[in-house]
């Protein structure tokens, strides 16, 4: 018996998104039902060892890949790395980080700068109230 989404419950793949976890990799159990927002919150409060094993070792979904290599969604595509990464792959990539991933950490970093100081030029330019 399954799970059908409604507004107290939703698709794996949501509840995959939210906890950080590429959804072919759960239990089959996790992928063919909906989880309500009582067992997801279960999930986010006292994660069972299959959740801490994924999130702890991989493979990982691209989100979090980026986010470990300190480089954006787009940085991945313009590297190629199309395929989910394991934790020790993504920390091969750190220890001895090819030309790519430097180059995109650049980028990266420039680009959140630019962010940053947009971000500070509108609040400066907002009347105080």
């Amino acid at each position: 018996m399954s799970i059908i989404p409604s507004p107290q419950a939703m698709k794996s793949a949501t509840a995959a998104k939210k906890l950080g976890i590429l959804l072919s990799a759960a239990p089959a159990e996790f992928q063919e039902n909906a989880v309500s927002r009582e067992d997801f919150k279960v999930l986010q409060d006292t994660p069972p060892e299959w959740l801490a094993e994924l999130r702890r070792n991989g493979p990982h979904p691209r989100p979090v890949i980026a986010q470990k290599l300190n480089i954006s969604i787009g940085g991945l595509n313009r590297s190629d790395i199309t395929e989910a990464l394991t934790t020790a792959e993504i920390t091969a990539l750190l220890q001895a980080p090819p030309a790519w991933l430097v180059e995109e950490r650049a980028v990266f970093a420039q680009a959140r700068a630019e962010a940053k100081l947009a971000k500070e030029r509108e609040a400066a330019r907002r009347p105080k109230s």
